[in-house]
Order: C-alpha cells, then sequence, then structure tokens
C-alpha cells in the first residue's frame, strides 16, 4: 500500500443505495485515488480521477448488466478513497497501489503490461537471467519492458545457454567447487543442460564462484550494453559450420544470432529512451488546497516530490537537488530494482 493515507470509511458492508449516498455526502469534485472493497476488506479495484465526486457517481448512473462501471460497483461492499493534489499526483499513486495491491478487477491496470516482457537478474550466490510479466522483486534487476514476450524469451533462452547460466528454481541449493565440502561423493546435476554443456553446473560442483560469478557479469556486460561476447561466439560457430558445410547446424545458428542481435538492439533503444527522461515537472494543485508540486524525474524515475520554494532556504535545497540529479554520474542505467519500475 503507498504511504498516502486512504479516506477513513465504514468497514461495514454498504448497500448500493448507501455507497451512493456516502459518495453523495462526502466526496468532493477534487482530483484523487480510490478503492472498491469486498466483504472480506481486500481491494478488488483502484482507480484516479481529476474529478472524484464525478467519477465515482458515474459508477451509480451506469446502465445495468451492459456496462462495466455498474457491474463493477455491484461487486463492491465498500469504498475508500483519498485527495491527491493533481491529476498527476493520482496517476503515480494509482499505479503505486495497483502494483502494490494487484486487485483482482483491474484487467487494465494490471494488464498495462500486456504484451510486454521483462527480463530479470536475480541476486545471491548463482544468479538467473529469467523473464518474468511484472517487476514487482525489490532485491532484483529488470531490464525492459520490451515487445513480445516469445521474442524476449527466445532470446534470453539463447543468451543463457551461451553464458552457461542456470535456470533452475531460485531454491535449487549450490554447490561450487571451491566450496569445502564434508563429503567426497560427486554431486549429479539436477538437469541435463551441464551435460548439454548449456550450463556451468553450479548446483554439482562443475565450476566455482567465480567462474559463475564470471558469467553472470558477461551477461550484465551485455545487457548494459558494454559487451557483445556471445553474438562473438555464434558468429564464429556459424563460421565454422559453413566451412565444414554443416549448413543446417549454421541456419540454426544463424537463428540463435538473429534472437540476440535483436535483444541487443531493443537494450540500446532502451537506454537511448530512458537517457532522455530527466526533467523537472510542475503540476499544479488541482484541489484548491494550494499543494502545488514539484517531480524531479530522473533517467524515467521519480526521484524527488517538493513543494515549489518559497524562501531563499528552499530555493537552495531544491537548487542542491537538481544539481545532484544532473551530475548523476554515468548513462542512463539499463535496468531498474522493483521499487523503481513501478
Amino acid at each position: 500500500m503507498s504511504a498516502l493515507a486512504l479516506h477513513d470509511s465504514s468497514p461495514s458492508p454498504a448497500t448500493l443505495a448507501e455507497l451512493k449516498r456516502r459518495v453523495q455526502a462526502s466526496a468532493a469534485k477534487k482530483p484523487g485515488v480510490y478503492e472498491f472493497l469486498d466483504a472480506m476488506g481486500g481491494t478488488i479495484y483502484v482507480g484516479k480521477a481529476k474529478d472524484l465526486r464525478t467519477r465515482l457517481l458515474s459508477y451509480f448512473s451506469a446502465s445495468y448488466p451492459g456496462s462495466k462501471s455498474a457491474r463493477l460497483v455491484r461487486c463492491a461492499t465498500d469504498i475508500r478513497f483519498r485527495y491527491v493534489p493533481s491529476e498527476f499526483a493520482a496517476l503515480l499513486e494509482e499505479q503505486r497501489m495497483i502494483s502494490s495491491l494487484r486487485p483482482a478487477y483491474n484487467v487494465v491496470g494490471n494488464s498495462f503490461r500486456a504484451g510486454l516482457a521483462f527480463i530479470k537478474m536475480t541476486t545471491g550466490p548463482a544468479p538467473r537471467l529469467v523473464v518474468s510479466e511484472g517487476a514487482r522483486d525489490a532485491t532484483s534487476l529488470y531490464y525492459g519492458p520490451f515487445r513480445g514476450r516469445a521474442a524476449t524469451a527466445d532470446a534470453v533462452r539463447t543468451l543463457v545457454d551461451l553464458l552457461g547460466l542456470r535456470d533452475c528454481v531460485e531454491k535449487q541449493p549450490m554447490r561450487f567447487a571451491d566450496q569445502p565440502s564434508l563429503f567426497d561423493a560427486p554431486v549429479p546435476p539436477a538437469c541435463i543442460r551441464y551435460d548439454l554443456g548449456t550450463c556451468l553446473g553450479p548446483c554439482a560442483a562443475r565450476c566455482s564462484a567465480g567462474e559463475y560469478g564470471a558469467a553472470a557479469a558477461h551477461a550484465r556486460d551485455f545487457m548494459e550494453g558494454r559487451a557483445a561476447g556471445p553474438m562473438d561466439r555464434i558468429l564464429g560457430t556459424m563460421a565454422a559450420a559453413a566451412e565444414s558445410q554443416e549448413f543446417e547446424r549454421a541456419g540454426i545458428w544463424r537463428g540463435k544470432f538473429d534472437q540476440v542481435t535483436w535483444l541487443f538492439a531493443a537494450l540500446a533503444r532502451l537506454r537511448a529512451a530512458i537517457e532522455g527522461l530527466t526533467f523537472v515537472y510542475s503540476v499544479p494543485d488541482e484541489s484548491g488546497q494550494n499543494r502545488d508540486k514539484l517531480y524531479c524525474i530522473r533517467h524515467g524515475v521519480v526521484r524527488a516530490e517538493v513543494a515549489p520554494p518559497t524562501t531563499p532556504i528552499e530555493r537552495a535545497a531544491l537548487s542542491e537537488t537538481a544539481r545532484r540529479l544532473a551530475i548523476d554520474s554515468g548513462p542512463a542505467p539499463a535496468a531498474h530494482n522493483g521499487a523503481e519500475m513501478t
């Protein structure tokens, strides 16, 4: 749940008429966010509006059962809402709440990434590179979003195989070759990828922690545009297959090359787009409560949210914030954690 407190309302189930009377009595024509709750107090829908009163009352005047709005309000037993300074603030808060609460009826909000994919780099002694539909893990790094889950999955599959990264479940025990052990008996690999030459086998002491860490670093270098080693390896294998007249094998590797170059180009476009998303966005208060906001955005992420300065000290503080954002070293990051992605 967002740090913003929501409007207090009765936790007891309410009839449709009671809900409408409550909205008529308490909702104002101000920007805000709202929740529809079920009988258990769980959030089933989150919305935002420039005019909360008009938006909420529109649910009760919608035609039933043809209108989705009319059907939705009949699923709710309670409504609670919170005013925010502007429509922009409402949009930010709505997305934060949807990402946190995952309401069942936010079809658009939950699927605004429908058809999109993220590439997740996990943490730990043996990081994985996996395709994810969302970006909710605050400890992992996410690249994306990318259009086309199938194409993204194919490219990641090829990249993982080339670098020998594991694709087993996160909880799979790892046993590196340089890890002390009380047992001398070899541990068999958990899957056949080691035998196929597509995994370094960190689960069965077939590689050291340093060797696996180097492979994970190569993956990061590729994803962040610092190196293109996997493509060089594919080209070498393609050339060898063609020279030995193994044209079918060369064709297979050509397909892998197309997958990896597609991903490399998509990552480059993503970094270029993020690079330009650095600015200060001024949003006037639309609620009449004199709460104007300045949003300091660095590489597409809201880094600071402050009121416009009115004193020399406040102006100096804002200038320092802007200066720190402007001199942030390095290019736009290729990846963000789950908290930044929301």
